[in-house]
């Protein structure tokens, strides 16, 4: 069970209203108000979905993401790049680790926002050089 929801802050409504977090008992739920009813809706549901997608987009240019995080560190080892790489392979299993505050903050204040709608689906991940629709697949 997820202890924290990652995204806390970056998660809005169709309207564009912010999904708060709260806690029901120890599971923490984004909350939708659909016209007055609060929607409590699981965060590792939705944090899944956009790790999912990040995910794929890392695949989709694996060795740009390897390249630059090695550059990043200052390293180009093999061992270095082996856990890079294994690190990637296993971002989609993250759900409930806690990105903190000021990362978080960051990421808002470059634009990245997920969208999600009142039965907890992503439909769209803003981020600062695009996103997501909801018809694609991810």
């Amino acid at each position: 069970m997820a202890k924290s929801a990652m995204f806390e802050g970056l998660v809005f409504d169709e309207r564009r209203n912010a999904a708060p977090v709260k806690y029901v008992g120890e599971r923490p739920c984004y909350v939708v108000d659909e016209d007055g009813f609060l929607r409590h809706i699981d965060a590792a549901e939705v944090d899944q979905q956009v790790l999912d997608y990040l995910k794929g987009q890392v695949d989709q240019h694996r060795d740009l993401a390897v390249s630059g995080m090695l550059d990043l560190m200052g390293k180009n080892d093999i061992f270095t790049k082996a856990a890079v790489e294994s690190s990637i392979d296993n971002i989609d299993q993250a759900v409930g680790q806690e990105i903190p505050e000021q990362s978080r903050q960051w990421l808002g204040m470059m634009g990245f926002r997920v969208i999600i709608d009142d039965g907890g689906h992503v439909v769209e991940i803003e981020m600062p050089t695009g996103g997501i629709e909801e018809d694609d697949d991810y």
